[in-house]
């Protein structure tokens, strides 16, 4: 008899925007524009180092909150980039990419009716992950074509019941970074209240024409309050290595690693060591944002040639545009037309609204090799209006 599965704890997820889109470009032998990793290699001497880390026998489990040197050098990272100080064994822990991190951060605080608020356009892990905890969304919209968060409406969301604030800056799939405008209205928003704040800060390093990421870090009046998650597979090309980690002062890393060890307890030990070895050798990151703002600028000039009304890109490695001036389709429909039609895979902004808002936007990776690039613009130039 088959095993009958009645109440899903998920009953409106199903398969993702993103594998669904990379599964039909691989089908149309198309450019995938669509899903948000690198198709080139990372630094020849972060895979050597991981390589040497393997042969050299550190292959076996590491401490839960990932090891020391990493710990120690994703301090010094914060100290150097924003000025602010995380003490490495209290405050820093390594997670199995930042989505686990995020998971682990909603579990460890948010309860049954627990509110938690989040901004949409939202990346598509927040969500589910308060559901499971028996906790209540309550989404704000962030709306086109500024995709600014209205203060006034936040505050109306605030309640006895509201539990978290999860903030995603620079912010995907719109690209769009904090300013220091939103930054005072969270620290009066927040004030006097027990409210946690999760700062999904993974795209930190890629923010452009020299606009600063205001970390929340940097604020005492928040830090307090706030996890920030990172990701090393952002900053360094290795989204497959699943590496990444959260920041908090210690009474909020406390609980964080009490659901952490009955997740996934520790991490790919010799990734770490290779990591921790590649970071000592750098005391600058502002070669990533200039090394994505030369893509961005390539494949923004290239599409200003074609009838797609391209909106600002402050971060990320995502370009978003209006195709409303090509089509009248949903913008699902679009991403498969354009996918089928002139083989070039995208993303659509609605996949990002819990209601599918549709305001005809698709969005672009562009990291991605120089002559994936040029495919997929060789394609997006012959669309016509």
């Amino acid at each position: 008899m088959a095993l009958k599965l009645t109440d899903s704890k998920l009953p409106d997820v199903k398969t993702t925007i993103f594998t669904e889109m990379s599964l039909l470009a691989q089908q149309e032998n198309a450019v995938n524009l669509s899903q948000g990793f690198p198709d080139y290699q990372a630094d020849e001497n972060l895979l050597k180092h991981l390589g040497d880390f393997a042969k050299q026998g550190y292959n076996q489990y590491a401490p839960l909150s990932g090891i020391k040197e990493l710990r120690e050098e994703i301090s010094r990272k914060f100290s150097l980039q924003h000025h602010t100080d995380y003490h490495p064994d209290s405050e820093v822990n390594i997670t199995a990419g930042a989505t686990q991190g995020i998971f682990t951060i909603i579990s460890a605080f948010v309860q049954k009716e627990d509110e938690v608020i989040i901004f949409e356009p939202a990346y598509d892990c927040y969500e589910p992950a308060v559901i499971l905890n028996g906790g209540i969304v309550k989404n704000l919209k962030m709306l086109y074509p500024d995709y600014q968060i209205d203060w006034e409406k936040v505050k109306n969301l605030v309640s006895g019941k509201t539990k978290m604030i999860i903030i995603n800056n620079p912010n995907n799939p719109s690209g769009k970074i904090l300013k220091q405008k939103d930054i005072d209205e969270l620290i009066s928003l927040v004030k006097n209240t027990d409210i946690i704040i999760l700062s999904d800060e993974v795209y930190e390093s890629i923010t452009f024409d020299e606009k600063p990421h205001l970390t929340l870090a940097k604020y005492p009046d928040l830090k307090e309050r706030t996890f920030v998650v990172g990701s090393f597979g952002k900053l360094l090309h290795i989204t497959g290595w699943k590496i990444g980690y959260v920041c908090a002062p210690s009474d909020l890393m406390a609980e964080f690693r009490k659901v952490h060890q009955f997740n996934v307890f520790c991490v790919n030990t010799p990734a770490q060591f290779a990591i921790s070895k590649y970071l000592q050798n750098i005391e600058d990151f502002k070669s990533v944002s200039t090394f994505f703002q030369i893509k961005r600028d390539y494949l923004k000039n290239a599409l200003k040639e074609t009838p797609f009304h391209l909106l600002d890109c402050e971060g990320t490695y995502f370009l978003s545009a209006n195709f409303g001036a090509i089509s009248d389709k949903q913008d699902k429909d679009f991403c498969y037309w354009l996918t089928q039609q002139h083989k070039v895979a995208t993303i659509p902004f609605s996949a990002f609204y819990k209601d599918k808002n549709d305001e005809k936007v698709i969005r672009f990776c562009f990291a991605k090799k120089q002559e994936t690039l040029d495919t997929a613009i060789e394609q997006l130039l012959k669309i016509k209006s």
